[in-house]
């Protein structure tokens, strides 16, 4: 019983010192990341060891974990929390380094000895027994490279994986070894003074044993039961963190830099991926006649919905810039069918409009048009920034032009390139195509438009024939080209002759001095019907897409127009359609 009893006190006190050693560290590396390493990044907030005196500072990591220990030991009664190294910096030289024999002993171990994280040992002192346990604390490449390059650092050839200190815990058993040798006391008294009475008193000291050694099964199951419940903590604990970054990273970017820290170092490496960027048509108009507020309800309501397809899809979002959205295929974590999945994703994103849509006319605000363009291509992915701020993204020609892909789409496309065509197969089903000469490429490029993918996937873009009716009357206009994002200064006159449910037909005045616009050409147009209300004269915005037509005229696809514009523009259509049926 004396035996099991000791040994039992030396299990819980590892134990005690072992779960108390993880708790400190993993709050420590969790202040790291989510407090230190953000608020470097937040303006007038400085990350130092004197922060007490400093307005707007926070503490560092290394002084955080040794005030945490200092907290514990004044509060936690037998127990002491110690974090120190043989390099102190200057200002903790009086207490950074060890203090005593197993301090020193356990810094030594756990260096000549790199496959062993703990040093430990039962001492006696003043009478006491004493439970001693150092956790070795190893050096991570973030740390290094601040050791390395801090002026202050006494040492500045540190190594990842060196060991740079030792956190070190002492626990007192004084209370588990009285409790134990009351209980064993009480045993050998009773011993004693029953061997006197003989055989009669062998029955009570059987008893008191079984009584003994149920009370020890009940101390080792209750502890058992609080290192499950540790255990449970620690994993909410993870969990949190992964929901809390996971509103910023996808869950792979997360889990990666949770299960490999070195994964926040700079640098990158040269991949082929699958990049998919897509914009909102005519929201900066819209933007112009919201409130502020509604603006955000709508940006939300439309991002909320394509976090969702992208995250079914496996995509990674890289960047949310106000109505447009960069997706890769292929980062952190390259597949074989990244680029057949960027399709899949992008004709998803359509097929959710129409649920955007409806939410949003509930709503009583404007209705959505989006284009998707996908690009497959060598970009530099990784950890792009400095030390203050870092950005996991990719750069690179490939990048942008995908950017130039899209611009050519109308609300509702999805256009790809010849690499991502031919990356996702055969499975991808086309409308057409188009050659596109983009800004900052040499040679023309071929574009296609997708209305579906089948396989797997097996979804399809609703395709309907844009059908344009000739006006009882023309409608006269005038109108600028946009220029990147410029207005020309020119002025156009002409007059809307055909119409359909998206878009017209312009015929120019002054048609043979004037050529029509290259096609994919955003331009901005305006009524200029007589005694036309307020309402009707604002601007609307249309790109010029390449439909055969006789000189002199060109064809618009619509992508912004106010609200009572469209309302007008829709009702002189159905009238029009109407006419033509009857």
């Amino acid at each position: 019983m004396s035996s099991l009893s000791t040994s039992l006190i030396k299990s819980q006190a590892l134990m005690n010192a072992e779960l108390q050693a993880k708790s400190i560290i993993d709050a420590w590396n969790l202040y790291s990341s989510a407090g230190a390493d953000r608020a470097r990044k937040v303006k007038g907030i400085s990350v130092i060891h004197n922060y007490l005196i400093k307005e707007g500072a926070i503490p560092p990591p290394a002084t955080y974990a040794i005030e945490l220990g200092k907290n514990i030991s004044e509060q936690k009664a037998g127990m002491a929390v110690r974090l120190y190294s043989d390099y102190p910096y200057p200002w903790r030289k009086a207490e950074g380094g060890p203090r005593d024999d197993f301090e020193k002993q356990a810094l030594t171990y756990l260096r000549q000895h790199p496959e062993e994280n703990n040093f430990s040992r039962l001492e006696k002192q003043d009478g006491r027994s004493l439970w001693r346990y150092g956790q070795s604390v190893r050096m991570e490449a973030s740390c290094v490279a601040c050791h390395d390059s801090d002026p202050n650092s006494p040492k500045r050839d540190w190594q990842v994986g060196d060991v740079r200190g030792v956190l070190a815990i002492t626990q007192s058993l004084d209370s588990f070894t009285e409790k134990t040798n009351k209980s064993l006391q009480t045993t050998f008294v009773m011993l004693g003074g029953l061997s006197v009475l003989g055989l009669a008193g062998l029955t009570l000291v059987i008893s008191r044993l079984r009584q003994t050694t149920r009370e020890l099964e009940v101390r080792v199951t209750e502890r058992t039961a609080d290192l499950a419940q540790a255990n449970t903590d620690l994993e909410k604990r993870n969990s949190l963190i992964r929901q809390v970054f996971g509103r910023y990273l996808s869950d792979e970017i997360v889990a990666n830099l949770l299960d490999s820290p070195e994964g926040l170092k700079l640098g990158g490496e040269r991949r082929r991926i699958t990049i998919l960027t897509s914009d909102l048509r005519g929201f900066t108009a819209i933007s112009e006649r919201s409130q502020p507020e509604e603006v955000i309800t709508i940006l939300n309501i439309y991002l909320e919905y394509m976090a969702d397809v992208i995250t079914q899809y496996q995509g990674t979002i890289n960047e949310f810039m106000g109505d447009g959205i960069l997706v890769l295929f292929g980062a952190p974590m390259p597949k074989e069918d990244d680029a057949a999945k960027a399709v899949a994703c992008a004709c998803a994103m359509q097929l959710a409009m129409t649920a955007v849509n409806e939410r949003l006319q509930h709503l009583g605000f404007p209705q959505l048009d989006m284009g998707i363009g996908i690009n497959t291509g060598l970009v530099i992915l990784g950890n792009i920034g400095s030390q203050k701020r870092t950005k996991y993204g990719v750069v690179g020609s490939q990048v942008n032009l995908t950017y130039r892909i899209e611009s050519y789409t109308t609300g509702g496309e999805v256009l790809i390139s010849d690499e991502t065509l031919k990356a996702a197969g055969s499975i991808v089903q086309l409308s057409g195509n188009r050659q596109v000469q983009p800004k900052g490429v040499k040679q023309p490029i071929t574009v296609h438009q997708v209305y579906g993918i089948s396989g797997d996937y097996n979804l399809f873009l609703s395709i309907e024939a844009e059908e344009f009716l000739p006006l009882s009357g023309i409608i006269p206009i005038q109108y600028a080209l946009l220029e990147e994002k410029h207005i020309s200064t020119t002025i156009y006159q002409g007059s809307i002759v055909e119409l359909s449910a998206k878009g017209a037909k312009i015929r120019m005045e002054n048609a043979p001095e004037v050529s029509p616009p290259p096609a994919q050409t955003n331009i901005k147009l305006k009524l200029l019907v007589p005694n036309i209300p307020p309402e009707l004269q604002e601007d609307i915005y249309a790109k010029v897409f390449d439909k055969p037509v006789e000189n002199g005229s060109f064809y618009i696809h619509f992508t912004a127009k106010p609200p009572a514009i469209q309302a007008r523009l829709d009702a002189i259509y159905q009238s029009l359609k109407g006419a033509a049926q009857s």
